[in-house]
């Protein structure tokens, strides 16, 4: 076949209605379109991956690359179709379809940028934080992703209906009438589930910490979506809402670096002024005797009902809880000794009670010639 034959039959041939010099018009764009697309994607994911490499790994250009690394071919394959699509004399209502075809192409392609965006943000919260404790921020941060991600296509998925000619606002109506009535029911599983999300944001405790929660002390083992789990100290497993372990102070003693001791003791009201003296300066130097304590005061405090009370502050510098008792356990022991060396007792408590006698019997206490009553 020669050329003249062969225009000739272009220009006679047809294809669903068209010519088919135009058809094949059409496909040459749409290749030319994807080879075109396929290089500019190529060349944008490189230059940015240098551009953030030079200026800042793992930066925004860093995360830029990686989402456009995440384009998909089928829609360039598309988007190239939908090009030679608009080179052809479609019919009126085709022309329409191809417009709305290029708004699901674009609509769906940024739903897929959002959600490997979302992927990436989210994976490296995880690393960033797996020192702290993945375990904790696991759920959390799936259950952000989910979210974010629900949102997105739900978006998506709204404004292609839109586009379409569905009418959408009653159906966006139903959705929040719906979702209120929902959220009413699920309250409290709502309710732990942004707890869930507040703890490993703020971050007021992490797995691992040992913790106070009123009556409760522990480890913290597990940080769910609903629930946190504790290691209590008794053996046991404590399981509280999230919601529940918000409302009440949390003493978290992970950065505690050293501990500060109060402790009173009392000694028999009989001691003599220096006695009391000689206590005090005992007690500091038992104190400073221990290398791993840093005396802060020693004070003769007041009188009690039947003692000389003495309160004594120290530092352990160690926030071991088992150090500590070893340690005031040797003060203890250290002061005992002291007390007996310089002759003072401890105080004890004591109870006076009173007899009275019968009325107008003589009062054996009252002094003599003066009657009961007088007295």
């Amino acid at each position: 076949m020669d050329f003249a034959s062969a225009s000739a039959w272009l220009r006679a041939e047809t294809f669903w209605g068209m010519p088919a010099a135009g058809v094949l018009v059409a496909l040459a764009a749409a290749a030319g379109t994807y080879i075109v697309l396929t290089l500019l994607l190529r060349w944008a994911i490189a230059r940015t991956r240098r551009h953030a490499d030079t200026r800042r790994p793992g930066g925004p250009g860093s995360l830029l690359a990686q989402v456009l690394a995440g384009t998909s071919h089928l829609l360039i394959l598309l988007a190239a179709l939908l090009v030679g699509a608009g080179m052809l004399d479609l019919p009126g209502r085709w022309h329409d379809r191809v417009g709305q075809l290029w708004f699901l192409a674009v609509a769906v392609q940024i739903g897929l940028w959002g959600t490997r965006a979302t992927a990436i943000a989210v994976e490296r919260y995880r690393q960033h934080h797996g020192a702290a404790g993945a375990g904790q921020i696991s759920a959390s941060a799936t259950l952000m992703s989910w979210g974010l991600r629900t949102v997105l296509w739900a978006t998506v998925l709204l404004a292609i209906l839109s586009n379409l000619g569905v009418n959408i606002t009653a159906f966006i109506a139903s959705l929040g009438v719906g979702g209120i009535a929902v959220a009413l029911a699920v309250q409290n599983v709502l309710g732990d589930l942004f707890a869930s999300m507040a703890i490993a944001v703020d971050k007021p405790f992490e797995v691992g910490d040992f913790i106070v929660v009123g009556n409760i002390a522990g480890s913290v083992q597990q940080v769910g979506v609903k629930t946190t789990r504790i290691r209590a100290l008794s053996g046991e497993q404590v399981v509280m809402s999230n919601t529940d372990l918000l409302k009440q102070t949390i003493n978290n003693y992970r950065y505690m670096r050293e501990r500060r001791i109060v402790f009173t003791f009392g000694i028999a009201q009989d001691a003599t002024p220096e006695q009391a003296e000689a206590v005090a300066q005992a007690v500091r130097a038992i104190i400073e005797a221990e290398p791993q304590l840093r005396f802060d005061r020693a004070h003769f405090k007041g009188f009690g009902a039947s003692s000389l009370d003495y309160e004594v502050v120290y530092i352990v510098q160690d926030p071991g809880y088992n150090l500590y008792m070893d340690l005031q356990q040797r003060i203890n022991l250290a002061l005992l000794r002291q007390l007996q060396a310089l002759g003072v007792r401890l105080a004890v408590p004591v109870n006076r009670v009173l007899v009275a006698g019968p009325p107008g019997a003589p009062d054996e206490d009252a002094p003599a010639g003066v009657s009961p009553q007088a007295a």
